[in-house]
C-alpha cells in the first residue's frame, strides 16, 4: 500500500489546521483533516487563469505592452503556473497569499511538481490578506481570485470581509478599463453573483470539471466585466463553449 506521508503543517490565524501531505506521486492539501486541493485534480483553477486571462494573451491583439495580474490566493501554484504560460512577456503577476507556509511549500516540496514558479522575474509573491492589496493604486488587467469554496463555505472567518461593498469597491477601483475579475468556487453560488451584480458588474458563468476526464462540472468560473456608464455591458472575449 502506498503511504500517505504528512510533510508539514501549520495553523490559520482562527486556529484551524492547514497541512501538505505526499500519496504517491500526488500532492494533497488539507484543511482540518478535509481535502481542500491536490495535483491530481488541477482543470478548474487552469481554467480560472484562461477565462480571466483571455484579452491578455501572447501575441493577442489586445493584449496591453506589459499586463498585469493579481491572484488571490496562491494555493498549489496551478493558476500561477497557467497566467505565466499564457500572458507572455514582459508581464507583472502579483500573488496575495496569507500563510508563509503555503509559500514555503511552493518553494520546496511543490516545486517538484510545479517548477520553480515564485523565481519567475514575472511573479512577484506578497504575504498579505488580498483586502490590504488593493487600493494602493496599483491597476490589474486581470483579477483572480480563488481563496474560499463559496462566500457560505469561508476558509476563515475573516473571508467575510472578502464579499462586502467596501471590498467590490477596491476590486473596481483595482481594476483597469476593460479589466476582468473572476472568481473560482466550488459550487454555484448564488450569494456571489447578488453582490457582483449589485456592485455592477455584468457575470458569464461556466461550469468546471475537477479534471479534463470528469463528467461531473461541479466547480464554476465567475467572470466578470464592469458595466459602462451607458448602462451597455462591454463585450467579452471569452468563448462561452469553454468547459
Amino acid at each position: 500500500m502506498t503511504p500517505y506521508i504528512l510533510l508539514d503543517k501549520t495553523s490559520l490565524p482562527d486556529g484551524t489546521l492547514l497541512s501538505l501531505h505526499k500519496h504517491g506521486d500526488e500532492f494533497i492539501l488539507e484543511y482540518n483533516g478535509l481535502e481542500l486541493m491536490s495535483t491530481g485534480l488541477t482543470y478548474s483553477e487552469q481554467m480560472l487563469a484562461e477565462l480571466g486571462c483571455a484579452d491578455l494573451l501572447e501575441g493577442a491583439a489586445s493584449r496591453p505592452p506589459h499586463p498585469r495580474v493579481l491572484i488571490g490566493g496562491l494555493g498549489m501554484g496551478f493558476t500561477l503556473k497557467r497566467v505565466l504560460e499564457l500572458i507572455g512577456s514582459p508581464a507583472t503577476v502579483d500573488v496575495a497569499e496569507l500563510m508563509s507556509q503555503v509559500i514555503e511549500w511552493n518553494r520546496s516540496y511543490l516545486v517538484e511538481h510545479n517548477g520553480p514558479l515564485l523565481e519567475d522575474p514575472r511573479t512577484n509573491v506578497i504575504l498579505a490578506d488580498l483586502f490590504d492589496c488593493l487600493g494602493e493604486g496599483d491597476l490589474y488587467d486581470a483579477i483572480l481570485i480563488d481563496i474560499d469554496d463559496t462566500p457560505d463555505a469561508l476558509i476563515t472567518e475573516d473571508n467575510a470581509k472578502l464579499y462586502t461593498p467596501a471590498f467590490l469597491a477596491l476590486l473596481k477601483e483595482s481594476l483597469n478599463p476593460g479589466g476582468c475579475l473572476a472568481y473560482w468556487m466550488a459550487v454555484p453560488s448564488p450569494r456571489l453573483e447578488k453582490v457582483l451584480k449589485k456592485a455592477g458588474f455584468q457575470l458569464q458563468q461556466y461550469p468546471a470539471r475537477p479534471h479534463q476526464q470528469s463528467d461531473e462540472e461541479r466547480h464554476r468560473i465567475y467572470v466578470a466585466r464592469l458595466v459602462s456608464e451607458d448602462g451597455i455591458p462591454p463585450s467579452s472575449k471569452v468563448d462561452e463553449s469553454k468547459g
